[in-house]
């Protein structure tokens, strides 16, 4: 078999395939072989009909149209592979030349990814924020800490911000209650999560056995955005009540002796919190750099298609929420045009961007290995919250094993931009990101910190 291409524009080839008769006769005799499963002719077993009968009965063209449909996507996918091609549409074959006995032509015209100038990256200089840590940051991961081993007890007082109450809700309009809209004994922090608007404002003062009808507006369901009357019922109110900072808390929150070890350690962890924010940062602007100078052609196809497929995704999420999309514009202060445009502009820049990255991973053969590949589906199973094995599982049973690949592969390509880029903090500090290793801390620094045990 033999591939060649021929441009047809930027996003878009025809790609020939052709194949001599003799690598066509495997499909033909298993075609043979399946026919002659299907019909049935006094004197022969199902399957073993001779080809000259099969042929009396259902005609040779019948034989040669189910081996060359049987065969097309072999050949097709082999192409791709021969040819090194990525497709991004599925392809419009035409079968060009199949006379029996002859050699076969096919021809597929597909979108592919187009070959871009890229700037020198070397050139690109961005900003970003300062790594700056406050006692602030410290002391809100220390406090986050302590409220994992509060305790909570109940005080005969009003409910005031930071409380832990138990409610009752119950919705109603035009004097009838709301059936979706009932609840009991529901816990509910003050001031933590906003359930409904102006339920904070009501609970506050109250104490408990007391309640109160305030006026809202429904975020979800058939009376989602309309006005009804909600009477919460506070049945308890309790107490956050922290432990101390003292050694004893440092060694049953940590595996630290002392307060100063704890709030130390809590220190570094912010520090490289705070790295990776500022390495995300700029990998977000190095890739804006390098997209917003680059003009390049896109199957329009491919962009119609991505636009369709997230105006669906917003419009279902916003279904889901019980909001109108004409809230939703409201909201974001747009008109439809104005939508449609933002939203046109993020996709073809997205594209873009996929098609830097995708180059660079060619260019350079980045490679992937097992290792890599599952602590990238691990990350992506602690970022969705799910059960890691159930998270395999399905990107198992649905294919997804290639995307996680490109996302790692797209990774390391951004990876090596960013550090050929120059990033700087807003203090005028040069950042070296090439040093920046996965948890947070820079090469050198662990380098110093082995020094004193291989010595």
């Amino acid at each position: 078999m033999k591939s060649t291409t021929e441009t047809l524009s930027p996003t878009r080839i025809k790609l020939t395939i052709e194949v001599p008769f003799e690598e066509f006769k495997p499909s033909l005799d298993a075609a043979y072989k399946t026919i002659g499963s299907q019909i049935t002719i006094p004197g022969f077993r199902k399957g073993k009909v001779p080809a000259a009968i099969v042929d009396q009965r259902v005609g040779r063209t019948a034989v040669l149209d189910e081996a060359i449909n049987s065969a097309l996507p072999g050949w097709y996918s082999q192409a791709l592979q021969d040819t090194k091609i990525q497709p991004l549409s599925q392809p419009d074959i035409d079968l060009s030349k199949f006379e029996d006995g002859e050699p076969i032509e096919v021809t597929a015209e597909l979108d592919v990814r187009p070959e871009l100038e890229l700037p020198d990256v070397s050139t690109i200089e961005v900003t970003v924020e300062d790594a700056e840590i406050s006692d602030d940051d410290v002391e809100e991961q220390l406090t986050a800490l302590r409220e994992r081993f509060a305790t909570f007890a109940e005080v005969d007082r009003a409910a005031a911000e930071g409380d832990f109450l138990t409610i009752d809700l119950s919705a109603s309009q035009n004097g009838e209650d709301i059936e979706a809209a009932q609840a009991e004994g529901m816990p509910y922090t003050i001031g933590r999560a906003t359930m409904l608007d102006g339920l904070d404002e009501a609970l506050i003062g109250l104490k408990a056995g007391e309640s109160k009808t305030f006026t809202t507006k429904l975020v979800g369901g058939e009376l989602a955005g309309q006005d009804v009357d909600v009477t919460v019922v506070v049945k308890d109110v309790k107490e956050q009540q922290l432990p101390e900072l003292d050694e004893e808390f440092a060694q049953t929150a940590s595996e630290f002796d002392t307060i100063e070890e704890l709030r130390a350690d809590l220190t570094d962890r912010v520090t490289r919190g705070k790295r990776m924010q500022q390495a995300n940062e700029a990998r977000d602007l190095v890739l804006d750099e390098i997209v917003s100078k680059i003009d390049a052609p896109l199957p329009e196809n491919l962009v119609t298609e991505e636009i369709d497929s997230r105006r669906q995704q917003i419009e279902q999420q916003l279904a889901m929420a019980g909001v109108e999309f004409q809230t939703y514009l409201d909201d974001e202060k747009q008109t439809i045009d104005e939508f449609e445009a933002d939203l046109e502009k993020r996709v073809r820049d997205s594209l873009i961007a996929q098609f830097v990255l995708d180059q660079i991973v060619a260019n350079e053969e980045f490679g992937i290995d097992d290792a890599e590949l599952s602590q990238h589906i691990m990350r992506r199973a602690q970022q969705s919250g799910e059960d890691p094995n159930a998270y395999i599982q399905h990107i198992m049973e649905h294919n997804h094993v290639p995307e996680m690949v490109s996302e790692v592969l797209r990774g390391k390509a951004l990876a090596s931009l960013v550090e050929s880029a120059k990033v700087t903090d807003k203090s005028g500090n040069a950042i070296e990101l090439s040093k920046l290793q996965a948890d947070g801390t820079y090469a050198d620094e662990a380098d110093d910190a082995e020094a004193p045990a291989e010595a």
